[in-house]
């Protein structure tokens, strides 16, 4: 064979492996071909190639096995089970960027599915590797291993704090301040998935530095950056007063209500929810938000926004409000109790009702005047029938009965209270009564409407057991009226006046 042939041979094989890996590359795309590419053992026949000697191969042999690692968890197993992590954690130190960029997708692609397979990729000595990464000239490799590492944190606090002690977190701070637009989302959203799970992890990150370079970004044109930029702000906020603190000492309101009125619902979302984390924690925090035209913003954004992007925004109204009268009487002043009642009617979603139902309760427990606020918005007979219908679910209904028990007590507005003596089961029953007891002794109009209205007769159809607290609040009723109209009033009085008539003699 000559020269020639041979060259033309090796030339042919280095063909064949190139359309090889890039067909595979290209069927993994598609998820109808995944199934079909795990059958014929697609896993051992690309591994060899990642040590080709054509780097365009080995390339596109680590793009393959980052799509079908990515697909499930049975194929991520496989990659760890065909040991070919190691290689890749080798070539991350020893390849050009290309492959760099491959390897560390390759290695995001088995640690998203599960702690266990992130574990995996940690013991193979990954995290110094990709580390190592966040420092090379290229954005786009610094991208994929923000991208791996973020990855590995978000399972767990064990396995963020692996990536802090790696030393990830401040050569993450200095990827946010790259110029390029897609790092900085990818190592706000790492930043993110390193801080949310413990107080000490989130320090950790505060302390590089980071609150203020995010801070810098709220207002950036970049919808998704946003995203990322609310979502670390709000995992930092969530733990304690001081981080909360610290966030909102670096001047990002009233610049951050802007941001509600952002085109992206998830910009929207995750503003809210920062807004939540922090308002949870004092009254001061809460005022200060108050001050800032926070509340007002947020009942805005609830009037322009559906499904679950409201569940923040109700939940930071309803924190808002539990501080003190005077917070609560903010929510009220800036019309938030009318929009929680559209989100407690209108919204499907049961867990959306429990958040705007607890929401209530806060609002309503304080005075009452606080109480007549929810009261007059109708909202009383909502809540109770989300209490007793039995399709409810129990964390619905166990939200919709603490907030009548919370709002009752509080309650003199007895219009509202009425419509409740006819559907109200005795543990609820016994509030509503408890308040009529209390404002009838003392107000002569609201004694004369209460017999028009038909709601003294009902209360002498109340079957109470002797002695109970029941018991005790409708004989306090019945004290306010002469006994003949309570004789009147009461269930039999019509059999016993016609018996009386069939008995009488006239003269």
């Amino acid at each position: 064979m000559s020269q020639r042939q041979v060259l033309q041979v090796f030339e042919q094989y280095q063909k064949s492996r190139t359309q090889f890996v890039q067909t595979i590359a290209e069927l993994a795309t598609r998820p109808q071909n995944i199934e079909t590419l795990q059958n014929a053992g697609v896993m051992s026949l690309l591994r060899p190639l990642l040590l080709d000697v054509v780097p365009t191969i080995q390339q596109t042999a680590a793009l393959a096995l980052g799509r079908l690692a990515s697909y499930n968890e049975d194929l991520a197993e496989a990659v760890v089970k065909g040991d070919i992590l190691p290689q890749l954690i080798y070539s991350l130190a020893e390849q050009n960027r290309f492959y760099k960029k491959a390897a560390a997708f390759v290695l995001r692609a088995v640690a998203k599915h599960s702690p266990a397979l992130a574990q995996a990729v940690v013991d193979c000595g990954a995290l110094d590797a990709l580390v190592i990464s966040l420092e090379e000239f290229d954005p786009d490799v610094k991208e994929a291993a923000a991208w791996a590492l973020g990855y590995i944190a978000r399972h767990n606090a064990n396995l963020s704090q692996e990536v802090v002690d790696a030393g990830a977190v401040p050569l993450l701070v200095l990827c946010i301040q790259e110029p390029e637009v897609a790092l900085k989302r990818i190592a706000a959203s790492a930043l993110s998935d390193i801080t949310k799970h413990s107080p000490e992890l989130a320090q950790t990150v505060v302390d590089t530095g980071a609150i203020a370079h995010l801070a810098q970004m709220i207002l950036n044109p970049d919808a998704k950056l946003k995203r990322q930029v609310f979502s670390a702000l709000s995992q930092i906020s969530k733990h304690s007063v001081d981080l909360a603190e610290m966030v909102v000492e670096a001047e990002i309101f009233p610049a951050v209500l802007a941001c509600l009125r952002d085109p992206d619902e998830y910009v929207r979302k995750n503003v809210t929810t920062l807004m939540r984390e922090i308002t949870k924690h004092t009254p001061e925090l809460s005022q200060m938000i108050v001050n800032t035209g926070g509340v007002a913003a947020v009942i805005d954004y609830l009037g322009d926004s559906h499904g679950n992007v409201l569940l923040p925004g109700i939940m930071m109204l309803g924190y808002v409000a539990a501080h003190s009268e005077n917070l609560a009487m903010a929510v009220i002043v800036s019309k938030g109790v009318p929009q929680l009642a559209i989100c407690l009617s209108e919204e499907p979603e049961e867990h959306i009702k429990a958040a705007t139902a607890w929401a209530f309760g806060q609002i309503g427990r304080h005075t009452p005047e606080h109480a007549r606020a929810v009261a007059t918005a109708n909202v009383l007979p909502s809540l109770l029938a989300l209490y007793m219908d039995t399709d409810s679910s129990e964390d619905l209904q166990v939200k919709a009965k603490k907030a009548l028990k919370s709002i009752l007590p509080k309650c003199n507005y007895l219009p509202a209270l009425e419509p409740l003596l006819y559907k109200a089961p005795s543990n609820i029953l016994k509030h509503v009564v408890c308040q009529f007891s209390k404002v009838l002794p003392h107000d002569s109009k609201a004694r004369r409407l209460f017999v028009t209205s038909g709601g003294l007769k009902k209360v002498q159809e109340i079957k109470a057991d002797p002695g109970s607290a029941l018991q005790e609040y409708i004989n306090t009723i019945n004290s306010c009226y002469p006994e003949e109209i309570v004789r009147y009033y009461s269930p039999g009085y019509s059999e016993t006046l016609l018996e009386r008539v069939e008995k009488y003699q006239p003269v």
